[in-house]
């Protein structure tokens, strides 16, 4: 690959910036279980991502934190369930980043990809 090729590819990834917020696979995880757009009980989505109690406590307060998710206490019977919804910027922002990752596979798609060596021997059934 010549040294400008190799540039002009690490500057165009550079500038996706994407969200880190949302890069994270947890939280990711979260804000795509919230797309349907009908709130999700803590016990639904600790279900749904395979969080621990604790991780998901944090994770969805870091999402609440930005705007991205509501957490709301709801009373259902006698006891009080945390239900979690996607905001309009929580799903601005995802749909954001699901656009960038398709930039980078439709630029991908048209780039050539090293073909494999024919030349390669598979050695698998000789014995030494």
């Amino acid at each position: 690959m010549r040294y400008d090729t190799l540039r002009n590819k690490v500057s165009y990834t550079v500038k996706l910036h994407f969200d880190e917020m949302i890069s994270a696979p947890c939280r990711l995880g979260i804000l795509a279980t919230l797309v349907p757009g009908t709130p999700v009980s803590f016990t639904e989505m600790k279900a749904a991502t395979s969080l621990s109690d604790g991780n998901l406590h944090v994770q969805t307060r870091k999402l609440a934190e930005v705007g991205y998710i509501r957490i709301d206490k709801v009373k259902r019977g006698r006891r009080s369930v945390t239900e979690f919804s996607i905001t309009e910027l929580g799903l601005e922002r995802l749909r954001l980043h699901v656009m960038k990752l398709q930039q980078v596979l439709e630029r991908e798609a048209g780039t050539p990809r090293p073909a494999s060596d024919p030349r390669q021997h598979d050695d698998s059934a000789v014995w030494a």
